[in-house]
């Protein structure tokens, strides 16, 4: 699917790129907390890009600065020095308004949290982002999107009378409709049982291979990370390996050696 601007008007839209068009991408990313003895450096010059239409884990030890990194990516978060670029976009160059808007209008997201209104019923929680940004849905993108997530007898419902796996469902559609540049998920299973997550980590693959969706997400489990089409691991804040077409074998076997060099080293 070729991505195309959206609001040509709009100084934050993407620009046409040629080749093999990165959706978003780090350069000697840095994030550091605290100063003197509380000093403590969550991400050490990582650089890393996320292709359009990759689906892309994210991996490594707890504590090794993943969150941090999927959250600096985002522009949920601020960075010590380095670069962060959504499309060609340098978020480090907008002001709090312009990044407001960027993740208003070019990002998705997911987290372990559903953050459904139970007020609102499923269809008004997956159109909340476009009815804040005063935008209709696309009738057929939405159609398409709730059939997807196999929501379509469900949008009349509020999320007190879903599932867990039905209300994740909900969330994965609300992150899709805008038709954002890039998806990013924060251990996006992590409150479901097993075949709820599966299910969930279906549709994302899904979103990926049918829609053209670029998806980023946080994982410790590598099941999950056996959905995407690239695993990227970190251990201390830094980017230490990568691996293509990624099995939950080889991951965590790859984690294994992690472990094993943290107790050696």
């Amino acid at each position: 699917m070729t991505a195309v601007p959206r609001f040509p008007s709009d100084p934050l839209a993407p620009r046409p790129t040629t080749g093999a068009a990165v959706a978003a991408a780090t350069t000697d990313l840095s994030k550091v907390y605290g100063d003197g003895d509380t000093r403590v450096v969550a991400l050490d010059r990582v650089s890393v890009s996320f292709r359009e239409g990759e689906f892309t884990a994210i991996m490594g030890p707890s504590g090794c600065g993943k969150s941090t990194l999927m959250h600096c990516a985002a522009g949920l978060d601020s960075f010590s020095s380095g670069s962060v670029r959504i499309g060609t976009t340098e978020l480090g160059d907008l002001d709090d308004g312009q990044l407001t808007r960027l993740r208003r209008d070019r990002v998705g997201f997911i987290f372990q949290a559903f953050n459904l209104l139970p007020t609102l019923t499923a269809l008004e929680n997956i159109t909340l982002p476009l009815t804040i940004a005063g935008r209709r849905p696309d009738p057929q993108w939405l159609d398409r999107v709730v059939s997807m997530v196999g929501l379509s007898q469900r949008l009349g419902h509020r999320p007190g009378q879903l599932s867990g796996g039905q209300q994740q469902r909900v969330a994965v559609a609300r992150a899709l409709v805008s038709r954002p540049a890039i998806v990013f998920g924060d251990e996006p299973t992590g409150n479901l049982d097993s075949r709820a997550g599966a299910e969930v980590l279906g549709f994302l693959r899904d979103s990926v291979t049918e829609l053209g969706q670029t998806v980023v997400m946080v994982t410790h489990d590598p099941v999950a990370a056996g959905y995407a089409d690239r695993v990227v691991f970190l251990s201390d804040g830094r980017l230490v390996d990568e691996m293509a077409r990624p099995t939950p074998e080889r991951v965590l076997d790859r984690m294994k050696a992690f472990d094993t060099r943290a107790h050696t080293g």
